[in-house]
């Protein structure tokens, strides 16, 4: 069975870069915003068979669940990675042959790039790598079988990605797509999301805020 998992941090933690700019219930607030536009891109998807959402964010949980997707309680903050590894494990537990991991930072993803990972994965053991907009950070990471390589978002992740697929004999592919490449963590990628003119949640948001230029 082929599933999404999306992680996401607890929302008092989230984008922290953009302190500068947005107080703490602004980027909660935008970080939610956030979190529903790929929730809705994914459940839009058509390759998966289940979508899954590993926080331990009780609102992102209570969201997820009225959506219709899969519920795995982190509990407390561990850190991403940290995170995903046991979302991953409880997604093998149920049956899960491929694990397409999302962040909840990039508002701008949409149903047919999911679908598109998912078309790039090569037949049996392999991975599909979908960078960030600099290439230096994975935003989408898509794994066959699940656990073939742990994460490593953060610092480098693509090329961290690439090192354990080459040690573990998993092929890899990288696969440049714009929409999800741009995650929203600095002050300098919400002027980026605002030249895209989506009519996403996260474009509401950001007017709402007064920062949206139309």
């Amino acid at each position: 069975m082929r599933f999404i998992l999306i992680a996401a941090k607890q929302l008092e933690f989230a984008k922290t870069r953009l302190a500068p700019l947005l107080p703490p219930g602004e980027r909660r607030a935008l970080a939610e915003a956030m979190f529903r536009d790929v929730l809705a891109a994914a459940l839009g998807a058509t390759a998966p068979d289940h979508v899954a959402v590993v926080t331990s964010d009780a609102g992102m949980l209570a969201m997820a669940r009225s959506a219709g997707a899969l519920l795995i309680d982190e509990e407390f903050p561990r850190g991403l990675n940290v995170a995903v590894a046991l979302g991953t494990s409880a997604l093998i537990a149920q049956g899960a042959q491929t694990v397409c991991t999302l962040l909840s930072d990039i508002p701008l993803v949409a149903a047919e790039d999911i679908d598109a990972v998912f078309a790039a994965m090569p037949a049996g053991r392999g991975a599909v790598l979908v960078p960030s907009r600099d290439f230096s950070g994975t935003n989408i990471i898509c794994r066959s079988p699940a656990d073939a390589v742990p994460t490593r978002f953060g610092r480098m992740s693509l090329v961290r990605h690439l090192d354990d697929c080459r040690t573990a004999d998993v092929p890899a592919r990288v696969l440049r797509l714009t929409r999800p490449a741009l995650d929203l963590d600095v002050i300098a990628d919400l002027a980026e999301f605002e030249r895209a003119a989506s009519g996403t949640h996260t474009q509401n948001q950001l007017a709402r805020l007064g920062i949206a230029h139309h």
